[in-house]
């Protein structure tokens, strides 16, 4: 329990952005699961998307900026390895 009224403001804002940074965290993670699932081929709209929520979090500090350069190279390098269509 906290001790003085800033102490439990702050406990309460804790709790609220670690909610929003659990929302993000769970919505990358489902993102990346549709991309890199074997079963489909990732559309090159679905990879940037993904790409540009990657960014958004590390801007915001909720994944490492180094964990998101490793992301994306990833997604980078799963989109140029699948065939794609040239029709």
């Amino acid at each position: 329990m906290a001790n003085t009224r800033s102490a439990s403001k702050r406990a309460r804002q804790t709790k609220v952005r670690a909610s929003r940074n659990r929302k993000v965290i769970t919505r990358l993670r489902r993102m990346q699961k549709s991309i890199s699932s074997p079963a489909t081929k990732p559309a090159a709209k679905d990879v940037h998307g993904m790409i540009s929520a990657i960014d958004k979090a590390a801007k915001r500090g909720i994944i490492h900026k180094n964990a998101a350069r490793r992301r994306k190279a990833r997604l980078i390098k799963l989109l140029a390895t699948t065939p794609s269509s040239a029709a």
